[in-house]
């Protein structure tokens, strides 16, 4: 089984430095010093009130990466402006993710069955320019259909669902995770890339590393609230240490 990656979500260092106005803490730093704790990418998503990262955000960070030879993950709505944004600065990767301004974070994945005629043109494009793009969806075999049906290389899962049952010790959780499971191999099956990620925690983290199509966990929310305690490299070096025993077990 390959090694799993883990690219560590930003956006809530930028939460916090905007919460005040002020110029920390820096999100540049957090990235850096999570590229030297074992991240293989960084990902922020550009929201369109810009809540947390910002244009300068997103301009900084793809020079770090291009500098260190890590990938950038750009998360975006489908929007022109933000299409706009990922093809002048050209990250190996783009997210393509629902967004409603009133949500605290985001709320499911992108539908993509019904928005497939709105969502080619842009990954057309996208693609165009050499970006790597993902849909961010459901685990729903038919939005995985529709993600390769769209010209997506990429789906990342949305966990969201699955992480939130667990830590409400909910019966639903098995079947949640069947769901991970099954959507995942139908997504291999069609000769896509298979991504994971939102609400993962040091609880929920191993069963879903051990879903063998699944090659990259996007972190975010939990390390930097773990930081708080612990430090941002030992909280990203203890989520690597999981991920790998999760996978070691499951490949003996």
């Amino acid at each position: 089984m390959s090694r799993l990656r883990l690219g560590v979500n930003i956006d809530h260092v930028a939460t916090v430095r905007n919460a005040r106005g002020e110029g920390y803490p820096d999100p540049m730093r957090a990235a850096e010093m999570a590229l030297a704790a074992g991240a293989d990418g960084i990902t922020a998503h550009l929201r369109e009130d810009r809540r947390h990262i910002s244009d300068a955000d997103i301009d900084a960070l793809a020079v770090i990466c291009r500098r260190r030879g890590r990938p950038l993950n750009f998360e975006c709505a489908v929007t022109p402006e933000m299409e706009a944004i990922a093809l002048a600065h050209r990250p190996h990767a783009a997210c393509l993710v629902p967004e409603r301004r009133e949500e605290v974070t985001t709320e499911g994945g992108l539908d993509v069955v019904r928005g497939q005629n709105t969502i080619a043109p842009v990954v057309r494009r996208l693609a165009a320019a050499g970006i790597r793009v993902s849909c961010f969806i459901d685990a729903d075999e038919a939005q995985v259909a529709a993600a390769k049906a769209v010209g997506a290389q990429v789906v990342e899962l949305h966990t969201g669902a699955y992480c939130e049952a667990v830590r409400e010790r909910r019966p639903q959780a098995e079947a949640l995770l069947a769901g991970l499971k099954a959507a995942a191999a139908r997504a291999q099956e069609l000769g896509l890339e298979v991504h994971a990620g939102h609400g993962i925690d040091y609880e929920t983290v191993k069963p879903i590393a051990a879903i063998p199509e699944v090659i990259e966990l996007n972190i975010g929310h939990f390390l930097i609230g773990e930081a708080i305690f612990i430090g941002l490299g030992p909280a990203i070096q203890r989520m690597r240490a999981l991920m790998d025993e999760a996978r070691a077990h499951k490949a003996a």
